[in-house]
Parts: structure tokens; sequence; C-alpha cells
């Protein structure tokens, strides 16, 4: 399945596997057999295409952790400008770092975007004096304090 481009991937999808994928996208721990049930068919064959669907790279269950629960008071979207050669050279180090929870390079205004957690406001200055600004190649960043999170979506 190497050879497979995305949109044959789509393509390959049926009307089971897009069940499967939205009930585990509901509760990543949903029992197959209960998912079996709402399908009427076996668990076996639900922990077939679960399986498929994995090794296609399609799902991959993970924990989700709410920061804000676990002491981090302090998110920010961050936009970093970087010197045009070392852009990639750049998010590899940014993403590396670990206040860091997501990172994009992407085109427009800025050239990288990364998502940070910091324990208080304190804890983000250090972050951006000590790690982020010391990276050679970021040229200026702006930051975008979280207010409120408004949507959340893992797709």
């Amino acid at each position: 399945m190497d050879n497979v481009t995305r949109t044959q991937y789509a393509d390959m999808l049926d009307d089971t596997d897009r069940f499967v994928i939205d009930a585990m996208r509901q509760d990543g721990r949903v029992a197959f057999a209960q998912i079996a049930q709402q399908l009427n068919v076996s668990p076996g064959m639900i922990r077939v295409r679960y399986n498929r669907l994995v090794e296609m790279g399609l799902v991959k269950v993970v924990a989700i952790t709410n920061p804000l629960r676990m002491g981090y008071s302090t998110m920010a979207m961050i936009g970093i400008r970087t010197d045009g050669d070392k852009m990639l050279e750049v998010a590899e180090k940014v993403s590396a770092l670990e206040e860091v929870i997501y990172l994009i390079v992407v085109s427009g205004r800025y050239d990288i975007l990364c998502e940070v957690v910091c324990r208080d406001n304190a804890d983000l200055l250090r972050f951006l004096a000590e790690k982020l600004y010391k990276i050679e190649g970021v040229r200026e960043s702006e930051s975008f304090m979280h207010l409120k999170i408004q949507k959340e979506v893992y797709f």
C-alpha cells in the first residue's frame, strides 16, 4: 500500500470503514463488538477493518490530554519568520522543543506556525527568550495567546 496516493486511500474506503473511523473518533476505546452490533456484522470483521485502517496509516488511537488540567495555563500560537535558506532547519529545531505541541511549515506572512503550552506567562517568556530566539535562522516571531478554545476537533 506504499504506492497508493491520498485520493486512492479515500476511494478504498467504504461505508463500513467510514463508520469504524467515526466511531473511533468519538471514543477511541469503543469495543469492536459494540461497533459490530451497530452494523450487524461480526466483531472479527471490525477488527480486520480496524487493523487495515491502522496499516494504511488512516487511523491511530492515542490519548489526548487536557493541558489546562495538567498545570499548563498558558497556550499560544506563534508565527515565525526565518532566514529563507534555514526554514526547514529551523522547523526541525523548533519542533524538537518540549513546549511545542504542533508545528506546520506554511506559506504567507510566516514561514512556520507552532502551538506551545507553558506553565504560565513567565514560562512562555523563558521559552521565547532562552529557546526560540536562540535558534539560528529565526528572524522574528509574533505570539497569539489563547484566550479561549472555542472548538477543538481531532480529524
